[in-house]
């Protein structure tokens, strides 16, 4: 049995830095693990133009821990009144690595999102012309669509039509979480792929409604049946290319999270790869890990592997209950892996 795992240093593909006090306290936690991070731009306001993703990259790079060695890749939030020459001149000036498309009102910060794909098609025909990456929260938010169902309605109704018609886009499918994403990923072609979150390979829905209401197992897309969980686990432990690694962290103080109207998101910054790892081993797929964390993405993206290593060490970590506020994903678990250095 292995005692440890040296792995090329691997990047984040989703991740929420947030800003102000926030960002400097959680930055570190990303920077510490990843090379590399596609950072979200649902702040209030949201980072909508070059200008605005320029100022925002400075924020993070000031925020970070002295000697940190991490690049912020920047996106643009997608509106309905996006201009698609501020769109490719963000991506011709090294600024914009993708953009992303929140449904309007489908998660936090998502209130200037797109109402509708239809609305934005001059913008997604402009990428798919330079070969700019999409990046999709993919759920519909249509009240009458059950919360369960609104990934794999998004599969119908959005974006199976939407690569019918700009079939050479290129789309990273954010965060699935069911079955239907994992098979709509595999039978797609080489222009989409998918990231899995850690807690949607850990967590089913159990995790927050059983023993009560468990706000800190609250994240969107919410985690779904067993069986879904099942498949994302296959799938990321699987060695295909479709599929890499986005945490999603997503962090909100214990007060947010815990309130009469609770926060959505999970952060699971400080133990990523830990909590990657951990799935990989149960799945006996140790051998896979380092294609997931540290070079399907990069590959997707048409960007350098990254030089370096990180090692993981075969040691328990106690994941404490609390971190600068916040409460961690798997707090108060202990974990089998820990991050050397």
């Amino acid at each position: 049995m292995a005692e440890t795992l040296t792995i090329r240093r691997p990047d984040d593909w989703h991740v929420h830095l947030r800003d102000g006090e926030m960002l400097r306290a959680v930055v570190g936690d990303t920077a510490r693990q990843f090379a590399r991070a596609i950072v979200m731009p649902n702040l209030a306001p949201p980072v909508t133009d070059v200008a605005g993703a320029v100022a925002y990259r400075e924020r993070i790079i000031a925020a970070l821990p002295e000697g940190a060695d991490f690049t912020p890749l920047m996106t643009c939030y997608l509106t309905d009144a996006t201009d698609p020459s501020e769109v490719a001149r963000g991506s011709e000036q090294g600024v914009f690595t993708a953009a992303k498309l929140y449904p309007a009102h489908a998660t936090t910060n998502s209130a200037h999102g797109v109402s509708a794909i239809r609305h934005i098609m001059p913008v997604l025909e402009r990428m798919a012309d330079i070969g700019m990456v999409l990046c999709v929260h993919g759920e519909v938010t249509d009240p009458e669509i059950d919360v369960f169902d609104r990934e794999a309605v998004f599969i119908d109704r959005a974006l199976a039509p939407l690569l019918d018609e700009l079939p050479g886009l290129r789309v990273v499918f954010e965060h699935v979480t069911t079955q239907e994403a994992v098979q709509f990923v595999e039978g797609a072609g080489d222009n989409i792929a998918a990231t899995i979150t850690p807690q949607h390979l850990h967590i089913n829905r159990n995790a927050m409604l059983v023993g009560g209401i468990r706000p800190h197992a609250y994240c969107l897309p919410v985690a779904k049946r067993e069986k879904h969980r099942l498949a994302l686990r296959k799938a990321a432990t699987s060695g295909s290319a479709k599929f890499f690694l986005g945490t999603d962290s997503a962090p909100h103080t214990r007060e947010a999270k815990e309130s009469a109207c609770g926060c959505a998101g999970i952060f699971n910054a400080p133990f990523a790869l830990e909590s990657y790892l951990t799935v990989f081993e149960a799945e006996g797929a140790l051998d896979k890990f380092e294609a997931f964390a540290s070079e399907n993405g990069p590959r997707f993206y048409r960007l350098p592997l990254n030089d370096g290593t990180v090692t993981l060490v075969r040691e328990p970590v106690d994941v404490p209950g609390e971190i600068s506020g916040l409460v961690p994903f798997h707090a108060g678990e202990m974990l089998g892996w820990r991050l050397a250095g």
